[in-house]
């Protein structure tokens, strides 16, 4: 019994002497692997799925106009691509609101998410071909 006590103790032991995590502070050779990123696939094609899905962008009652968009990027925020879209659009009541900027995100081949465009954005440096 005493000897099945001291292989269970020692196994229990040797169970926690696994890799770390690659965050701990241990040295870099007993440290776990970092994952590798996802491969990016190419590019999609921002100007067809705009057309497609502006609204999805924009909604039908600001009545864009002047649809512009940049080349699509590598997102540095996750995985996939980015691309800022721009039009001239009006408010609910018929009144011109000027040019809305936008930052979309893609997943998958479609646009998964929209997010204005900040001061820090790089939206405002991108060159911009008409939809």
């Amino acid at each position: 019994m005493v000897h099945f006590a001291l292989v269970a103790g020692a196994a229990l032991t040797l169970a926690g002497c696994g890799f770390a995590d690659i965050r701990s502070p241990v040295p870099e050779l007993m440290r776990a692997k970092a994952p590798e990123p996802p491969a990016l696939g190419a590019p999609p094609d921002v100007k067809m799925l705009l057309r497609q899905k502006l609204d999805s962008v924009f909604t039908a009652a600001s009545q864009p106009t002047q649809v512009r968009v940049s080349e699509p990027r590598p997102n540095l925020r996750g995985p996939g691509w980015t691309a800022c879209v721009k039009a001239e659009v009006v408010s609910v009541t018929g009144k011109p609101l000027g040019t809305q900027t936008y930052r979309i995100e893609f997943a998958d081949g479609a646009i998964a998410d929209r997010q204005k465009v900040e001061p820090e954005d790089t939206c405002s440096t991108e060159s911009y071909e008409p939809v």
